[in-house]
């Protein structure tokens, strides 16, 4: 074995294993899910605390920083939700005119987003905007609005298929980031660099996509092989991976 590509599961159960892979010399990669341990080669990850922030300062600009807001947040006690949340908490606390009226927790999937969201529809009659942090939640958010025939409000979200679909045919007002497709491929060229004896740096910060009005034919026009639930990629080439190992 030369390399290995690691999404961990625990953040701390393959600890022995890497430090042993380790002290043998082979490369490992460790991305989108971190381990605690250094005894890795690199990391690679986007910054969930930063999407959290620029998710919220989307919502509370789209509602005129004044307003009534639901928040979805994956799983609790899965990191990548948790501090997708914590990020948001600065703009919303500098914003003392934006109001939660409340918050889910739910799986990343549109069924049991559509189902949270219809409860807080009935016990919430005046939403101006939802704060809607990744996968297929704002999917399920937007259903569930047209299925009570209640007014689209401004909304948060991540490059899930049917999400950019619903936002194109409803004019919605909307942001999307990502945890970018190809986070994998990049971990495996960077791999290769360190077989190489190139220098690696210990964390590389990948930079969040952003889906807007401006871009978002960009990403539907590659959308053609994607299931409702799948996320469409955004672009990539080996120069883009060869400037962000550059950049760190």
């Amino acid at each position: 074995v030369d390399a290995i590509i690691l999404i961990a599961g625990s953040s701390t159960a393959p600890a022995r294993v890497l430090a042993d892979a380790c002290a043998k010399g082979i490369a490992i990669i460790n991305f989108d899910s971190l381990v605690d341990t250094d005894q890795v080669t690199a990391k690679v990850n986007t910054d969930s605390a930063q999407w959290g922030d620029q998710a919220a300062k989307f919502l509370i600009d789209a509602i005129g920083g004044k307003g009534k807001i639901l928040i979805l947040n994956g799983p609790a006690g899965v990191s990548v939700s948790d501090d997708r949340r914590k990020g948001a908490d600065a703009a919303l606390k500098a914003h003392p005119d934006v109001t939660v009226l409340a918050e889910t927790n739910t799986p990343y999937n549109v069924a049991p987003a559509q189902e949270a969201v219809t409860s807080l529809l009935f016990a919430n009659s005046e939403i101006d905007g939802i704060l809607s942090l990744g996968g297929a939640l704002s999917a399920g958010a937007v259903l569930a609005l047209d299925k009570q025939g209640r007014e689209q409000v401004p909304i948060t979200g991540e490059n899930a298929r049917q999400f950019l679909e619903l936002w194109k045919e409803k004019d919605l007002k909307s942001w999307a980031t990502m945890q970018p497709n190809w986070l994998g491929a990049f971990a495996a060229y960077t791999a290769v660099q360190a077989l190489e004896g190139k220098d690696v740096p210990a964390f590389v910060k990948i930079p969040l996509p952003v889906i807007d009005n401006s871009n978002i034919d960009q990403y539907l026009a590659r959308a053609a092989d994607f299931p409702a639930d799948g996320y469409i990629y955004s672009p990539y080439d080996e120069e883009l991976f060869k400037k962000l190992l550059a950049e760190q």
